[in-house]
Order: C-alpha cells, then structure tokens, then sequence
C-alpha cells in the first residue's frame, strides 16, 4: 500500500485550507474531507474547456476568463481548442495553486502559463468579472464544487443574481457563462434562466475515459445583439 503524501498547504483568503497531496504519482487537492480535484479525474474539466469554445466557434480574437486554475486541464484544453489571435485571462486567488503548479506539478501543467496567449491575474474572480464590462466571449467558473461558496463563502456572490447579472455585463453579445458543478442544482438553473440566460445542463463524465461520476455543465448563453 502507497501511502498518500502531502506536499503542501495553502490558506484560501476567507475560507479554509487547501492540502495537495501526492499518491502512486497521481496529484489530488483537499478541502477538509472534500477532494476537490485530481489529476485522475479530468473528463469534465476538460469537457468545460472544449464545449464551451465549440459554442464560439465562430468568434474572431475570442477574449475568455477562467476562474480558477485549479489544475490546469481547463486552460490546456482550451488552448489546445483556440487560434494564436485568441486570449486567456486565468483569474486565480491562492499563490500556491500557481506554485504548486510551476513546482510539483510541473509536468501536468505542460507549460501552459507560459503560452503567450495566456494572461494570469492573481485576483478574485468575482473582481475580474466586475472590471470587465463587455470583454469576455466566454467565462468558465470552477471554483467550487458547484453553484454553492464550498470553498470560501464569499464565492456564493458568483451564483447569486447578483453574481450573474455582473457576468452578463461582461459577456459580450452570444457570450456563454459556463459554470462546472459536481451535481444538479434546480435553483441555480432557474437563477440563470431568470437572469436572462439561455439555458443548457450538460452531463458530462469524471473521467476523460468517459467512466466515473457523471458531473453538471450550466452552458447560459447571451442573446445575440
């Protein structure tokens, strides 16, 4: 039996702490007893880069927002989905994911914070959101476990109608707000929906093999002006 080591800890700025842990050469990080994400588990992550870019598929210079890093598979993928003319904003609030990822998981991260065509921002998402009226094609949250402040309770401003009326500000006409959960949330399908938001509810697996749980993709579209 390998035992499971922990190479680090991170305090979330008004949440709790986050632990990386390393296992059999799989990479895995912590919230108390919620295993947030893993290195074995990227069929979704990836499914939010791919599906939301195959939904702009047609926009030239496409400007997105990713928040958070997490382990990177959602970046990788939509640079590996998008043209040398597009931009990549990773919003970002812990220091320590970016270390962790330029350090230990180096390897996973496959060099994509150094693509020219993305920009990291050490900032609450929340804060990009409200800053940029009008600048995004596309917005990709995965910051929680779903539409609810799990890992620090400042992020339940995001899902709240609030949240998604600034989102909407900085979408621009046809934007699609993407929104990863690990379950179903009727509440939070109805909060974009009367938010002004065409509404799809993807099912999508853990796993890139197509195996594992099957998790949630909100895709809310802007109308097109």
């Amino acid at each position: 039996m390998i035992a499971r080591e922990l190479i680090g800890t991170a305090q979330v700025p008004g949440g709790d702490e986050l632990r990386l842990f390393r296992h059999d050469g799989d990479f895995m990080i912590v919230l108390g007893h919620n295993e947030l994400m893993s290195s074995r588990m990227s069929g979704s992550e990836i499914a939010l880069a791919e599906q939301t870019c195959a939904r702009i598929s047609t926009v030239k210079q496409p400007s997105l927002l990713i928040g958070g890093y997490g382990m990177g598979f959602t970046l990788r993928a939509a640079l590996a989905m998008l043209d040398k003319k597009a931009q990549v904003t990773v919003a970002e609030l812990v220091p320590e994911i970016i270390d962790w990822a330029r350090g230990p998981m180096q390897e996973l991260a496959a060099g994509c914070l150094d693509d020219p065509r993305a920009r990291l921002e050490m900032a609450d998402v929340a804060d990009v959101i409200r800053a940029g009226p009008g600048r995004f094609d596309a917005i990709l949250l995965d910051v929680d476990n779903g539409p609810d402040g799990l890992v620090r309770h400042a992020n339940n401003q995001l899902y709240s109608a609030r949240g998604l009326k600034a989102a909407k500000a900085a979408l621009r006409p046809g934007g699609v707000l993407a929104v990863w959960s690990a379950a179903k949330d009727p509440a939070f399908t109805g909060r974009l929906r009367s938010a002004g938001f065409a509404v799809e509810e993807v099912a999508v697996r853990a796993r890139s093999n197509g195996k594992g749980a099957k998790h949630v993709i909100w895709f809310a579209t802007m109308a097109q002006g």
